[in-house]
């Protein structure tokens, strides 16, 4: 996968990523969708952490695929808002929709730790 005026192929490591991002993305959006339905107060946090995770993880993978060189910064931050999100889901474990997106986020999490550390 290249990018127009670009020579060099996307590595495996980095399309992984950005994979999981978009994957972490989409849970992270259904979910909004599912504590909506549920309402209270105690999910106004857990909606706050999902949505700042659903909008960094879709910045993460843009910058990730426009090569932008503050792409390892971003993962960083990309991954300490996964682990929240996890942390946060996690609080409802007999919630499977919740449970479902705490997997997406620690996968993504795991993936931008790598790509944080990683030449981009």
């Amino acid at each position: 996968m290249t990018q127009p005026g670009t020579t060099t192929a996307m590595s495996r490591q980095m399309q992984d990523c950005v994979e999981a991002c978009m994957s972490c993305h989409t849970v992270c959006e259904e979910t909004m969708s599912s504590c909506m339905q549920m309402g209270g107060q105690a999910q106004m946090q857990i909606m706050r952490t999902l949505m700042d995770c659903a909008e960094t993880t879709r910045m993460c993978a843009d910058m990730m695929m426009r090569r932008s060189p503050m792409s390892a910064q971003m993962c960083a931050m990309c991954a300490e808002a996964c682990a929240m999100c996890a942390e946060a889901c996690m609080s409802m474990p007999d919630d499977p929709q919740m449970m479902r997106c705490a997997e997406a986020c620690r996968r993504c999490e795991a993936s931008c730790r790598a790509m944080a550390g990683a030449t981009m």
